[in-house]
């Protein structure tokens, strides 16, 4: 496929996804301290967070924290395990089949509630404890993202993360003339 100009700017091709993503997994935690405990649906409540989750509060950029099944498995290579209970990770929604990177400062859509990527999900000091040796260090870089609700509404396992619209703006090539660019014809 042919690319035109138009279409090998940045703004543009970061608008670009292959696909949705696909919702696998969803979890709460209710208290501190504990382990996350597995839902199969969440209201997602605009500017608080995930409704039964410790962590919903106003305001703040970290009410749902999200991670691809595919960096899951990244990881589980890393620490030598056939796989990994995403409990242990602390994640609330585990997604396949979309980059989340991709989503930064955009927002998207998951079920009817809109989200807002804020920044990278780092991985904290229990992933030492709940991987072993070094899992720290294999969830470096594999942590997910944090989102902010814009929108209320209720997730789902299956539902689908799909990127919004994101306006595009492109400069109109201008062209200039020798003389315009003070060189001497």
């Amino acid at each position: 496929m042919k690319l035109s100009l138009e279409q090998k700017a940045i703004p543009y091709l970061t608008n670009q996804f292959a696909q949705a993503g696909k919702v696998i997994f969803i979890s709460i935690r209710p208290e501190r301290g504990k382990l996350p405990i597995t839902v199969e649906k969440v209201n997602a409540i605009e500017g608080v967070g995930l409704a039964g989750d410790h962590y919903a509060s106003k305001g703040g950029k970290r009410q749902v924290t999200l991670i691809q099944a595919e960096h899951i498995k990244a990881v589980a290579s890393m620490v030598g395990q056939a796989e990994i209970n995403p409990l242990l990770l602390r994640r609330n929604i585990v997604v396949e089949g979309i980059n989340l990177q991709a989503l930064k400062g955009k927002k998207f859509r998951i079920g009817n509630a809109v989200l807002e990527h804020t920044g990278d999900c780092h991985p904290c000091s229990r992933m030492e404890e709940n991987l072993g040796n070094g899992g720290y260090n294999a969830m470096r870089g594999h942590g997910g993202i944090t989102a902010r609700i814009l929108t209320s509404g209720l997730i789902s396992l299956d539902d689908t993360l799909s990127p919004m619209e994101q306006p595009q703006e492109f400069p109109s090539p201008t062209l200039h003339s020798a003389t315009d660019q003070g060189l001497q014809p």
